[in-house]
């Protein structure tokens, strides 16, 4: 059994996860002894939306997120999806013990504590599905830089968590059980939707038409169950993220923040926004499908899962920096290795540090360092103090952008020289496929020119 040995590293991931997850809140501590306050949590790049959105959407005059319409905000209704708003109500419910003027921190910490225990979870689950390499996945995982950096900006580690005890039972051979821990997933955030699509393909691949059967019937089953009360009697409220995703135009961290400033035209024009990023998506969506029945052998369902994933962020309108939680467990089972995981991780290092000091600029209304100025201040040991230059925010945007790029092609000449895929070693097929894992062939191309040369 490839997942035989998991049980024996769960002490050590689980401490060492533990132990990031706390650096992580302590990475936050000198912004919440601000109080959050804007310009000093971006100079120290400590910045939280659990904080602020506490007081912004309601909760402290608790408003019952998408029952109860906000006031004196932007927002007519909380924007995220039903768990998430789910479990925000619930926190507020277990402070309200605290008095007025603690509840806010009281929030942020609970919260921190619930997410740092699904970081714990995404950590051992990810490790069990990586099976003979569960505890350099593993590793790769709990020590990441960008886990610690950003496990607390938003509510994001829910659906991450989530969809690894998904991939868990998939890998478990519990098909239905994926397909409900992916339908809450889903109700948590949009993203996991995704995973879908490779899974569904491979099974066709494979021919594994009772498992798909299944994880469908799961995933619809528990997203219906969390959202279908909601959407009958709340619908206002329930609608506002699926319009909100359509409405907003384009954000920091997408490529197309940078291409507009070289003159790319018609990208202040939301719907022209959506079709450039839904159709470029869907062209490298169908890239993807092609290549699963095109590879010589059947790709492994982290590299299909991390591709769809990739291509939905590339051209995505919103990227922001906090999603690496979304690539982070994909990309340490996809490839286990080193280098470009190490170079990945210095780009988002990079993009992170480099969204909060141009806000700071931003709100500042300053022109920010330029790139010399920037490494000269932080030689000497200090923070620039009126943020970077746009200039030098695109260089962030790049590293990011660029890093992830090179993933997807690495996993892509891996898929189609299977010899270079370090899983696949020592006759091993796909741990994490289940029903897929040593399955045979039943569409592909390979196939078909078996069945014509038996004729």
């Amino acid at each position: 059994d490839d997942h035989g040995r998991w049980a024996r590293f769960v002490p050590v991931l689980t401490g060492l996860s533990a132990l990031v997850a706390l650096l992580g809140w302590v990475q936050k501590q000198p912004c919440a002894s601000a109080s959050f306050d804007f310009v000093k949590t971006t100079t120290r790049a400590c910045y939280t939306d659990i904080y602020p959105l506490y007081y912004v959407r309601g909760l402290n005059d608790n408003k019952v997120p998408y029952f109860d319409m906000l006031t004196g905000s932007d927002m007519e209704y909380v924007e995220y999806p039903v768990l998430s708003g789910v479990l925000m109500h619930v926190v507020n419910l277990f402070v309200q013990p605290f008095g007025d003027a603690s509840r806010g921190m009281a929030f942020f910490n609970v919260t921190a504590f619930i997410l740092g225990l699904l970081a714990i979870v995404t950590v051992l689950a990810t490790a069990y599905v990586a099976g003979r390499r569960s505890l350099r996945v593993g590793l790769m995982v709990a020590l990441s830089p960008a886990l610690l950096l950003t496990a607390y900006i938003n509510w994001d580690l829910l659906a991450v968590g989530l969809s690894a005890l998904a991939l868990m039972a998939w890998a478990s051979r519990r098909p239905a059980w994926a397909g409900v821990l992916l339908g809450l997933a889903i109700a948590a955030k949009f993203y996991p939707l995704l995973f879908l699509g490779p899974l569904v393909l491979l099974c066709i691949r494979a021919g594994q038409w009772r498992a798909m059967g299944r994880l469908l019937t799961g995933t619809a089953v528990a997203w219906a169950a969390v959202n279908v009360p909601v959407m009958v009697l709340a619908w206002d409220g329930w609608l506002k993220f699926y319009s909100f995703s359509q409405e907003r135009g384009v954000d920091w961290g997408s490529i197309f923040f940078f291409l507009r400033d070289r003159g790319v035209s018609g990208l202040d024009d939301t719907s022209t926004l959506n079709m450039l990023g839904t159709g470029s998506f869907l062209v490298l969506a169908f890239g993807i499908a092609v290549l699963t029945f095109l590879a010589p052998r059947r790709p492994r369902l982290p590299q299909l899962m991390l591709l769809v994933l990739i291509a939905f962020m590339l051209p995505n309108k919103v990227w922001s920096p906090q999603y690496v939680l979304w690539l982070l467990p994909l990309v340490a089972l996809a490839r286990p290795k080193l280098p470009a995981f190490i170079a990945w991780q210095i780009g988002e290092i990079v993009y992170f540090f480099g969204i909060w000091w141009y806000l700071l600029s931003v709100t500042l209304q300053a022109e920010g360092a330029d790139l010399s100025t920037l490494m000269s201040t932080l030689l000497s040991f200090d923070l620039p103090p009126e943020g970077i230059s746009q200039e030098v925010y695109y260089i962030a945007i790049l590293a990011r952008f660029l890093t992830v790029a090179m993933l997807a092609v690495l996993v892509i000449v891996e898929i189609l020289r299977p010899s270079r895929d370090v899983v696949r070693d020592d006759d091993v097929d796909d741990p994490a496929g289940g029903f897929l894992d040593r399955a045979p062939d039943v569409i592909s191309l390979g196939a078909l020119r078996a069945r014509r040369a038996s004729r």
